[in-house]
């Protein structure tokens, strides 16, 4: 089977984490990754670049594997993550819309692809025929070469003819109790983001810390920069992803310190609490607002409550807190296990800090530095 092929391709060029949203015209792929990769399922294609880049700062190497649709959802992150860090990004996109497409709407987006990668500086490969198959391997080499994404674009002709299994194997059990019992009091907030922030810095220790884009990033970095905090400095949601791929990639532990509105616009929790990192703990900053540009109100300022809706996802460790004793509290609970989350309710409001003097490569290769360390 050419996928056989592909794996041990994959398997040769060291990769070791495959970040995979199937597509049906590579469907037996997608099934025998788990197989021979470590594999992490997506429900969202964004958040494997935030994943990969969380991965590769931990010395993994990872390749996102999705239906070439998804890189349009991909943009934004590929370009201020992966670009801006010089992180690299291998990805293999089965190239929809350009052979014996069936489906209308995936004609208009994929049939312009190279032209919009090319506008965006992204190397790409196209491989059309089985006998481009190596063709995927430099396309490996050269993101981590050279720091950089590069797309392999797979023509589903290179599987015609090979004798699929997919829809042919076994689905899981999927009887079980599902019991979601929870009540909490959620206090009107005291504190702020930079006053929560104080509280839990002291709580840190060696942990591996990635903080979410805008404000967030410079009150961690004013209140107590180290060499292991990661400081985003855009791709909006990826905060949790990229702490996912950190703690999938170390035994050291990972505090994420996200924000009500981001965390409200990903996909990744469920992904999250699937992996069971026992190394990771989100601590969602809840605000009720988008702080960074301007405090307009989320729909967690009135309804939503993000504790439950991380234990909708799936996690079973879970707090909430409202001030500073409350937060040691659970930043001491969560130091002993996860994945966790720890739901910490503020109110709207802003620090007065400057913007963080450093360049991306320097955010980078020092946290890369102390997050490798022994």
């Amino acid at each position: 089977m050419h996928e056989e092929a592909v794996c041990d391709l994959l398997k040769a060029q060291g990769i070791d984490l495959a970040l995979t949203l199937p597509c049906d015209r590579a469907g037996d792929l997608c099934f025998l990754l788990p197989e021979r990769i470590r594999t992490v399922g997506l429900n969202r294609e964004e958040d494997g670049v935030g994943i990969a880049a969380g991965a590769v700062l931990a010395g993994l190497r990872p390749i996102v594997v999705i239906q070439s649709s998804g890189l349009g959802n991909m943009l934004n992150a590929v370009m201020s993550l992966s670009v801006t860090f010089g992180l690299p990004l291998p990805v293999l996109a089965s190239w929809r819309g350009v052979y014996q497409e069936q489906i209308p709407a995936q004609i208009p987006f994929n049939t312009r692809l190279p032209a919009l990668l090319d506008a965006l500086g992204i190397r790409y490969a196209r491989i059309m025929e089985a006998r481009d198959l190596d063709r995927i391997g430099e396309a490996v080499d050269d993101a981590f070469v050279h720091c950089r994404p590069h797309v392999a674009l797979v023509s589903p002709r290179v599987w015609e003819g090979e004798s699929g299994t997919a829809g042919c194997r076994d689905a899981p059990e999927r009887a079980r109790t599902s019991v979601l019992a929870c009540r909490r009091e959620i206090p009107e907030p005291s504190m702020t983001r930079c006053d929560a922030i104080r509280a839990v810095v002291p709580h840190l220790a060696d942990a591996a810390v990635v903080a979410n884009i805008g404000v967030p990033s410079k009150e961690l970095y004013a209140v107590g920069d180290r060499p292991l905090n990661f400081y985003m400095l855009g791709s909006y949601t990826q905060a949790p992803a990229i702490g996912l791929g950190i703690a999938l990639g170390t035994k050291r532990r990972v505090v994420v310190l996200d924000g009500d509105g981001s965390l409200l616009g990903s996909a990744v929790l469920p992904v999250i609490a699937a992996e069971a990192p026992e190394n990771l703990t989100v601590v969602c900053l809840d605000n009720g607002a988008f702080g960074s540009t301007g405090n307009q109100p989320t729909c967690a300022a009135v309804l939503v409550d993000l504790e439950l809706t991380a234990r909708a996802a799936g996690f079973t460790r879970t707090w909430k807190a409202s001030d500073p004793e409350s937060i040691g509290e659970a930043m001491a609970a969560a130091a002993d296990g996860g994945p966790n989350f720890v739901h910490v309710i503020i109110r709207p409001g802003n620090a007065a800090v400057p913007n963080i003097p450093l360049s991306p490569a320097a955010i980078r290769d020092r946290f890369m530095a102390a997050v490798r360390e022994p």
